[in-house]
């Protein structure tokens, strides 16, 4: 079994196209044909199911592509600690974030970190609450900032590094907009808007909102936060955010109102896995994090 085989089954299997996958491999489709089949021969079962110029992976090809991304994963991180042991101040730091993060919580740390290390690259990769966990149990990233922090998944460790409060942002019109407190009920009769199933955040939303014993009326639905801001801006709905996507600024045409329930709440925080350690630059990371929110919460 050769790493070029590897490197072309899963070109294959991420395109389910032969000829596609030969011309991003740089190669003729003879060669990616003949090497898939020699894989196949060799494991002695069908890695894929033909049908016309596109392939399908068969169930064994899903496992056996699972395990490859694996072993991939661990080649990637063995030669980037070669790189680092032979430079370690240009180390490479893979982090996956949620949407609700990416504004301003992730971008501020890599930018503090950068002043102490300079010449420190990130690979960061965006993703859905469960896709983070995934990733970093099965090694697509040794490491993710998340919030909620997942506190019952065994694989994987967990440090918090600050719980933020909740807010309701609303269309400056609205009747509350000049409150300087409202209770989350008052809001029952509100149209909602809110990230679309699959996102957790909106799970906390829905889960608030049952706790007092109403269900939001979704009006609309937006893919990330600023859709949602755009949308009570236009009057169209109100919401609840985490505080910190509204760190910079309130957006035009809205406002920015506590709630007086003060156990809605999220916990922010890094998770990386049990079963492997982090590379030189990406334990320094993982430690600056801590004392990094701990000096800005406290300011």
């Amino acid at each position: 079994m050769e790493l070029r085989q590897l490197t072309y089954f899963m070109e294959v299997a991420k395109r389910e196209h032969v000829t596609e996958a030969a011309a991003a491999l740089h190669v003729a489709q003879s060669a990616v044909s003949r090497q898939i089949f020699n894989l196949e021969n060799e494991l002695g079962v069908d890695l894929f199911i033909r049908e016309g110029r596109r392939v399908k992976l068969t169930p064994i090809g899903r496992v056996f592509l699972e395990r490859i991304n694996h072993a991939m994963n661990a080649l990637d991180d063995a030669k980037r600690e070669v790189q680092e042991y032979l430079d370690p101040e240009k180390g490479t730091i893979r982090v996956a974030f949620p949407i609700s993060l990416a504004a301003y919580t992730l971008p501020t740390a890599i930018s503090a970190f950068r002043k102490q290390k300079p010449e420190a690259k990130f690979q960061l990769k965006q993703g859905l609450y469960r896709e983070l966990i995934d990733g970093v149990i099965k090694g697509d990233y040794n490491m993710a900032l998340i919030g909620p922090v997942p506190m019952e998944e065994k694989k994987i460790k967990r440090k918090i590094l600050f719980t933020e409060e909740i807010v309701a942002l609303l269309p400056m019109y609205h009747p509350l907009a000049e409150s300087k407190i409202i209770h989350l009920e008052d809001l029952k009769d509100d149209p909602f808007v809110l990230l679309p199933e699959g996102f957790v955040f909106r799970d906390i939303v829905i889960k608030a909102c049952s706790e007092i014993g109403f269900y939001p009326n979704i009006a609309f639905e937006g893919d990330d936060i600023d859709a949602l801001k755009g949308l009570v801006s236009a009057g169209l709905g109100v919401t609840l955010m985490p505080e910190v996507t509204l760190v910079d600024s309130t957006p035009r045409s809205t406002v920015k109102i506590p709630l007086n329930e003060r156990s809605v709440t999220r916990t922010v925080g890094v998770i990386t896995p049990t079963e492997r350690a982090l590379l030189p630059m990406e334990e320094l990371f993982y430690a600056f994090l801590e004392e990094f929110f701990l000096k800005s919460w406290r300011t």
